[in-house]
This record gives C-alpha cells, sequence and structure tokens, in this order.
C-alpha cells in the first residue's frame, strides 16, 4: 500500500471543487460526491487513495504523514503554523480575513489610535500576532461558530472572521474595518512524501499548476 498517493481533503464546496480540478487532470475521484459515509476511498487503478476529513484536521493528517498531500483553506495553515510544504495557490474558495465592528463604533472609530482591544474570533493565532505586529494589546475571546453575535451580547466589541460577500455582517449590523489577509485554498505536502514519492508527487503537481 506503500506504492498509494494519499490525499486529505474536506467535505463541502472544497472538495467539490477539488474533486473537479482532479478530474481535469485525469485523477478520478467522483466517488467522493456519493452519499457514502466511507471516509476512505481508494482508486487501485490509479495508486490514490483519499481521505475525507475536518478541515482543521489536514494539516494534523499531512504533517504526521497520514496523508501525502492535503487540501486545506490558507486561513488553516497561517492558524496552526504546521511544518508543511506549500507548493501551490489552487485559486478557489476565495474570501478575506477581517476585522470587523458595529455600524455604531464604526462611525466614530479609528483604528489607528486602538490601544487595548477585545477581540472575538475562531483565529486566536492569527489574532494575536497581527495586533502584535501593529503594538496594539488584545483581549482575545476564541469562539467556535457564530462569530458575528458576539458584539451584539457585549461579549467582545470586535471580530476577526472569514469574510465572502459581507452579507452576513450586514445583517448582523457590523462592517469590515481592516484586511489581515486574504484567503484562498492551497494544496499542501508532507515532506517526508516529498522525498520518498517525489516523482508521483511532483507530477501532480506540475499538473495541477496548468490548471490554476
Amino acid at each position: 500500500m506503500n506504492d498509494f498517493i494519499t490525499i486529505a481533503i474536506p467535505k463541502g464546496r472544497i472538495l467539490e471543487e477539488s474533486v473537479a480540478l482532479f478530474a481535469r487532470i485525469g485523477i478520478d475521484c467522483a466517488e467522493l460526491l456519493g452519499n457514502s459515509r466511507k471516509l476512505i476511498f481508494e482508486n487501485e487503478s490509479q495508486r490514490m487513495r483519499y481521505m475525507i476529513v475536518r478541515a482543521t484536521d489536514v494539516p494534523t493528517y499531512v504533517e504526521y504523514g497520514s496523508a501525502d498531500l492535503g487540501i486545506v483553506g490558507k486561513d488553516t495553515l497561517m492558524e496552526q503554523g504546521k511544518d508543511l510544504y506549500e507548493p501551490l495557490d489552487l485559486k478557489f474558495g476565495y474570501c478575506r480575513m477581517m476585522v470587523a465592528e458595529p455600524v455604531g463604533l464604526a462611525s466614530e472609530d479609528d483604528p489607528s489610535r486602538w490601544s487595548n482591544i477585545r477581540i472575538a474570533t475562531k483565529y486566536p493565532q492569527v489574532t494575536e500576532k497581527y495586533f502584535s505586529a501593529k503594538g496594539v494589546q488584545v483581549e482575545i475571546i476564541k469562539l467556535y461558530g457564530s462569530i458575528e453575535l458576539a458584539p451584539l451580547v457585549g461579549l467582545s466589541e470586535r471580530i476577526v472572521d472569514l469574510v465572502s460577500t459581507g452579507e452576513t455582517l450586514k445583517q448582523n449590523g457590523l462592517v469590515e474595518v481592516e484586511t489581515i489577509a486574504e484567503i484562498t485554498t492551497r494544496l499542501v505536502v508532507n515532506r517526508a512524501s516529498l522525498k520518498t514519492k517525489h516523482e508521483r508527487i511532483s507530477r501532480i503537481i506540475e499538473a495541477l499548476e496548468k490548471h490554476v
């Protein structure tokens, strides 16, 4: 089984776009889009294996060598700081990591004068690093979902979260204040696999590169 290439892919929109991208380079993994509850799929003829995992777990599976390759958002990579090779921006799943605050606060706020603020976020490491570099003291409240709720109930003044269209912020009376990073989906590779399976992995990277 060591001659298989194993790829960790998260569920959802990234899975659909990944399957379509792989199809363009001749790798057939359409089975992943079925209704099966299986978590591991194998394509014997192509010597490929696919693992369906949580997006936040992709870097861990790849770093420890359970998967040779992984597909994951740049936000997760920034937050976790795993020791991975990141050869390719796959150019889909675009969004922005933003600082946002209530409309009423924004109308009289000056971000350049922030000195001590409280922020709710799923991304405490990225948030801490960003504000530390700006010389701003920040109290971080870690949340796992519905980050927009925090300012509405007085849990925090501001949030750091991913924004795609901005519609969710708007519906909850929030506005974007600063951009921390632009986020897309990335291909990551286990460093040992890159050496032991260099030829096959390099071919996959080069083929993908032509289509992104």
